[in-house]
């Protein structure tokens, strides 16, 4: 039986000057509503130790547009109004539970540009898109189709920083179904040099997408920091710039990371990783741009929600784990391996790769902690006298 898993769906659009214009001031009202309800929030709390709900926000939501210097609330359709108040429950939801921060404001300049409707607030009939508040359709360029028979529950509309329109539709999707069990396991063994190299031996070459553009993207920094600050044309034109530059990065990676993580899906049962702490590493500022250039946090992302729609299994070892000191065909362990061993001979005599070795290693300790059950770790490295969180493998210096 088919999975009924929820699944979006984004397309690419091109708007009207009128459709682009509505939709500008749709974003605006929404980042202001979400910002006066943030207030309001935090002042209730600050000054009376009240909780201010969903509903109350709603009910402050309804006077705001009543006032004068708000009245403009009125123009655009009250569905995403409504549910960037959602989104703000939702928000503070995850606070409480300690699974984020606590919500910030949202900036006219560096968030996301975006708008979210529900069913009352939008048409879609024959393949065409129709928004509350809007004459006519949108010019989607439909790139792939949508589910047979699909129903969507929300459409959000957004913008990027380099000026695309894109939309992106929800539906419950039956295409999506577990896949047929195997009985393949992979390690993986994430790095700098290599993207990631396999337990099988194979090695995931890094593509390095922000380097090969480094060059350009340096150019159009240049060109942007040289522009007079405000909102002068000239200066948004080297910001679009930058930002398409920027764009092509991401976009280039994304598609790498998802080629990537539905191969390993679709030929393993189980994908065993380590669990890096990609925050942690982020703040060493020789590797940072690396790093995030290599995308280890989207890349086990996507991986996790592949397995659980197809029915595979992603498990987690302990970033600890001295995967590179192990032999992994007699289990001694070395107490020393520095970074410039890339290939080593065990007492045994068994000849390691050293990033095979440690992939080889973090496969035999995640199928442990499978039969062992989820609370157990491999042991801590007590070599580690550090508190940096920081994989060794990346330690050297970033060209």
């Amino acid at each position: 039986m088919a999975a009924q898993v929820k699944r979006a769906f984004k397309y690419c659009f091109y708007p009207s000057e009128a459709q682009a214009a509505e939709l500008s001031r749709t974003f605006g009202c929404v980042r202001k509503v979400y910002n006066l309800a943030l207030a309001a929030r935090t002042e209730a709390w600050a000054l009376r130790r009240e909780r201010v709900g969903y509903t109350a926000t709603s009910a402050m939501l309804t006077a705001w547009k009543k006032t004068e210097d708000l009245a403009y609330l009125s123009q655009v359709s009250c569905v995403p109004l409504q549910q960037a108040l959602r989104h703000l429950q939702t928000a503070f939801a995850d606070f409480f539970a300690k699974r984020a921060g606590y919500p910030r404001f949202k900036s006219r300049k560096r968030s996301r540009r975006s708008a979210e409707y529900t069913a009352s607030g939008f048409r879609f009939r024959e393949g065409e898109l129709t928004l509350a508040k809007m004459a006519g359709p949108l010019a989607i360029v439909w790139s792939r189709p949508l589910p047979e028979g699909a129903r969507l529950s929300t459409v959000t509309v957004s913008q990027d920083g380099a000026g695309r329109w894109f939309v992106s539709l929800l539906c419950q999707d039956p295409a999506v179904a577990p896949l047929p069990a195997t009985g393949g396991a992979v390690g993986v063994d994430a790095g700098l040099e290599d993207l990631l190299t396999l337990s099988t031996g194979e090695k995931i070459i890094n593509p390095r997408h922000e380097r090969g553009d480094r060059i350009r993207l340096a150019k159009a920094q240049r060109v942007l920091s040289r522009k007079a600050k405000g909102d002068g044309a000239n200066r948004a034109k080297a910001r679009r710039r930058v930002a398409r530059i920027h764009a092509r990065i991401a976009d280039r990676r994304r598609d790498f990371l998802h080629k990537i993580t539905t191969r390993l899906v679709r030929e393993n049962q189980v994908v065993v990783i380590e669990d890096l702490a990609v925050g942690n590493m982020l703040k060493n500022r020789r590797l940072a741009r690396a790093i995030g250039d290599a995308a280890w946090r989207e890349f086990r992302g996507m991986l996790e929600y592949k397995a659980a729609w197809y029915g595979r299994e992603v498990i987690a070892v302990d970033r600890w784990f001295p995967s590179s000191k192990l032999c992994s065909a007699c289990g001694t362990r070395r107490d020393e391996m520095p970074l410039d061993v890339r290939v080593w001979t065990c007492g045994c005599g068994r000849s390691h790769d050293r990033d095979v070795n440690a992939a080889k290693n973090i496969l035999a300790a995640g199928l442990a902690v499978s039969a062992c059950g989820a609370g157990v770790r491999p042991q801590r490295d007590s070599s580690r006298t550090g508190r940096s969180a920081v994989k060794q493998e990346t330690l050297r210096r970033e060209p």
